[in-house]
Formats: C-alpha cells, sequence, structure tokens
C-alpha cells in the first residue's frame, strides 16, 4: 500500500480545497436563466408592472433606479432596503438618505404579489429590485441590459449602513469615488451611474445652499431659475429636476449640464470642477453611445454587489416582511 508524507497529504487537501471553493463559487454566480425553468414569465411579469407604473407617472422611472442603487450600496443587492419596521428590524426606510424621498416600494410590491400567483417562492425581491431597474432605463429611452438573475432576500436590515454607505447630496469628489470604491466600483462607474441624474427631482432642501452660494461653479442664470420655486426660507419639499432640459429622458444631457455649471446638486457638480472626471464628463456629454454602453455596464457591476445565493437569505413572501 503506498505511503503519502505528511507534505504530500496537505498539499492533496489543499488541492481539493481550491477545486471546492471554485466549484461553490462557480454555483454562486448570478444567472440570466436563472428562472428559465422555475418561473419562465417571470421578466414579462416584472415588466407589466413597471410599464404600468412608468405610463402613470414618469418620474417613477427614476424612483426604481434610485431604489436599486440604495439596495446594493447597503449589504449587497439583498432588498434589505424593503424591509418595513418590526421590533427587531430597524428598517432602512427611515434613513435619511430615503426617508420622505425613496419610492416604487409598491410597485416591486405589486410585481411580487403577480409573479406568486404563477410561482410561488420563486422569484426573490431583490432580483425584481435589479429587473424593475432595467426596464424603467428602457422605459425612458435609456439603455438595456442583460439582467443576471439569483440573488436572494436578506433576514435583515441595516439602518446604520444606509446612514453612512449611500452617497448623499453634498459629498465631494473624493468621498464619492471611495465610497464607490468600496463597493468595487471605478471612477468611470461614479460618473456613468451619477447619469441617472438625467432623470428623477430633487426637493429643495438638498440644493438651496447651491444656489444660494454665489459661488463661480452654478450658472448665475440657472440658479435665478431654480430660486423661483426653493425660496431661502421654508418649502423644503419643493421639487425640481434634476435635468432642466431633458426631465423624462435618460440621456447624456445631464453632461452637458455639468460643463454649463448646470448641475443642480452639489454632489453632481463636482464631477466637473477641475478635478480627475472632468474628461470623463466630456466624454459622455460628447457621446451619446459611450454614456448609454457605461451606464449599462455600471449597471449589472452594480448588481454583482454581495448577492446572497444558494442556501443564503431566504425567499421573501412579501417583500416588506420576513416569512
Amino acid at each position: 500500500m503506498m505511503s503519502i508524507s505528511n507534505n504530500s497529504f496537505a498539499t492533496i487537501v489543499g488541492i481539493f480545497s481550491l477545486v471546492l471553493l471554485s466549484s461553490m463559487q462557480c454555483r454562486a454566480q448570478l444567472s440570466s436563466t436563472f428562472y428559465d425553468r422555475t418561473c419562465p414569465n417571470a421578466l414579462n411579469t416584472i415588466r407589466t408592472s413597471v410599464e404600468q407604473a412608468v405610463s402613470n407617472e414618469r418620474r417613477m422611472a427614476a424612483s426604481l433606479i434610485r431604489l436599486h442603487f440604495h439596495d446594493c450600496f447597503v449589504q449587497g443587492c439583498d432588498a434589505s432596503i424593503l424591509l418595513d419596521e418590526t421590533p427587531t428590524i430597524v428598517s432602512e426606510k427611515t434613513a435619511l438618505p430615503n426617508l420622505g424621498s425613496a419610492r416604487g416600494y409598491d410597485i416591486i410590491e405589486d410585481a411580487k404579489r403577480e409573479l406568486e400567483k404563477t410561482c410561488p417562492g420563486v422569484v426573490s425581491c431583490a432580483d425584481i429590485l435589479a429587473v424593475a431597474a432595467r426596464d424603467a432605463s428602457t422605459l425612458v429611452g435609456g439603455p438595456s441590459w442583460t439582467v443576471k438573475l439569483g440573488r436572494r432576500d436578506s433576514t435583515t436590515a441595516s439602518h446604520p449602513l444606509a446612514e453612512i454607505d449611500i452617497p448623499g447630496p453634498f459629498d465631494p469628489l473624493d468621498r464619492l469615488i471611495s465610497g464607490f470604491a468600496n463597493k468595487g466600483l471605478s471612477t468611470r462607474d461614479v460618473v456613468a451611474l451619477s447619469g441617472a441624474h438625467s432623470i428623477g427631482q430633487a426637493q429643495c432642501f438638498l440644493f438651496r445652499d447651491r444656489i444660494y452660494s454665489n459661488e463661480t461653479d452654478i450658472d448665475d442664470g440657472f440658479a435665478s431659475i431654480r430660486k423661483r420655486q426653493c425660496p431661502q426660507e421654508e418649502q423644503n419639499g419643493n421639487l425640481a429636476p434634476l435635468d432642466l432640459v431633458t426631465p423624462n429622458q435618460l440621456d447624456n444631457n445631464y453632461f452637458k449640464n455639468l460643463i454649463q455649471r448646470k448641475g443642480l446638486l452639489q454632489s453632481d457638480q463636482v464631477l466637473f470642477s477641475g478635478g480627475s472626471t472632468d474628461s470623463i464628463v466630456s466624454e459622455y456629454s460628447n457621446n451619446s453611445h459611450t454614456f448609454a454602453t457605461d451606464f449599462a455596464a455600471a449597471m449589472i457591476r452594480l448588481g454583482d454587489i454581495s448577492p446572497l445565493t444558494n442556501q443564503s437569505g431566504i425567499i421573501r413572501i412579501v417583500c416588506g416582511s420576513i416569512n
């Protein structure tokens, strides 16, 4: 009988462990065909809900993209943002970046309710969020992309992380870049994903300081227009479109605005303020195809942030609560 030395045995065990780990990682990979057998009509069902919502209110497209983004930046893309407050869960919905501004929860629940009729307990809320974001983009003239599927839903939320990890409207460029880098996203991704601000609206209190600042990084005429609906005091919730020119179209006009010093939020304008991202903004402003391609690729990378797969997490029956 052949004997094996301790060193050889250790090597064999090491190789086996690497193979096993590699196999586990492959099984954990998301796949665009994940529901082809278990719920073949899943994507159509989600799209129907999103189409109806965007048809009723064009702004909802921006809200659904933002909801997916805010979900993925906290604990990964696990639908933790959808969980309601309970005695054991402090909801992310009440965190400052989401409170009074995150919308679209009901659209995700509508889609989930329809899916439960035909495929009970199969499609995760995290996947619905990812698909809804893609569909929202296409419905307002933005790019499409192939959504990878197979995420599972968390059983926890993190209000503290939602307060810290979600990028803010007053963030300087270095903080934006480092925050995205912490999630595995590049500086180019920062600029591409910021292009989602080509649609949607912001509340007065989020851009008041900027339009009354008298700084050189804001166009005077642009500031004057914004002041009409955003007085120096009160009316904090008054809304203004992030892109005044094509507010309901996901296009590259957002970047043209930045070059003209017409970014509504401070975190928008810092992308074109003499820093490392100026060249990317210029590139996107000149080439809508490049922006669309990069936006789609960045959204795919966003959806890849720390998903729960295999036996991790659960498939929620109702997206706002644990089964």
